[in-house]
């Protein structure tokens, strides 16, 4: 078993034991166009992994090229927007809202995508058992529940078992991309990762980086902005 592998395997005991879901599935009302999405389309774009075993990225997506992996993508509409933007990169999106994966089920079908592929299951299942070390070009995690109330706190997905349990996917080099609009998540995601070896900081300052090009303006952050609320974003790098 190489270095890697016993690294990755000994986060995995230790985040296993203390798992905390940073995550509540809703039971939010599915449209008849989202039902009929997943019925129609999931066969082709989702990906089932109830076996938990590792994934070949390549078959699935039926060619080598980078992969993106974006954890919680919503609605799916600036994951849909970036891969639509990226023809050239592989986009593989983790949700576990039915009705966020059928409507990005349905923008993938509309703009007629083939860089996309949906799993709908616990993103940490499928980090721990599914992808391979440094298979992994770029991790988004954009607006994740900041769990604002105090007591809520702990249950944040960015935190420092987290980002040493994905480390490991990253090639070297590889970009850890984060955004939030809660100031205060946003300088806990900035001293978790300042402090987690193994990763830098691109930004010259070594704090957040100006709003990067790279990630659509959703409606929500439109509203956001024009109440005057702020977004922070991060991008670390795998050294």
């Amino acid at each position: 078993m190489t270095d890697i592998q016993d690294s990755k395997n000994t986060t995995q005991e230790q985040a296993v034991q203390h798992r905390i879901k940073s995550f509540v599935v809703r039971a939010g009302r599915m449209t008849e166009g989202q039902i009929r999405a997943i019925e129609t389309l999931g066969p082709r774009f989702m990906v089932n992994v109830e076996d938990l075993q590792p994934l070949d990225l390549d078959a699935i997506f039926g060619r080598s090229a980078p992969v993106v992996v974006e954890i919680g993508f919503g609605m799916g509409v600036s994951f849909v927007q970036m891969a639509k933007d990226n023809p050239d990169c592989n986009y593989l999106g983790i949700e576990v809202h039915p009705p966020g994966v059928g409507s990005c089920l349905k923008l993938i079908d509309e703009n007629q995508l083939t860089n996309v592929r949906i799993i709908q299951h616990d993103a940490f299942d499928v980090i721990t058992k599914c992808l391979k070390p440094e298979s992994v070009d770029i991790l988004q995690i954009f607006f994740p529940d900041p769990w604002p109330k105090k007591r809520h706190v702990k249950r944040r997905l960015i935190n420092d078992e987290f980002v040493q349990l994905v480390r490991p996917l990253f090639k070297h080099g590889g970009q850890f991309r984060m955004a939030t609009d809660w100031e205060d998540y946003a300088n806990q995601m900035l001293d978790v990762m300042t402090r987690a070896e193994g990763y830098t900081n691109t930004s010259l300052d070594g704090t957040f980086i100006p709003r990067p090009e790279y990630r659509p303006v959703t409606k929500f952050e439109s509203r956001g902005q024009r109440l005057g609320h702020g977004v922070w974003d991060l991008v670390f790098k795998r050294d």
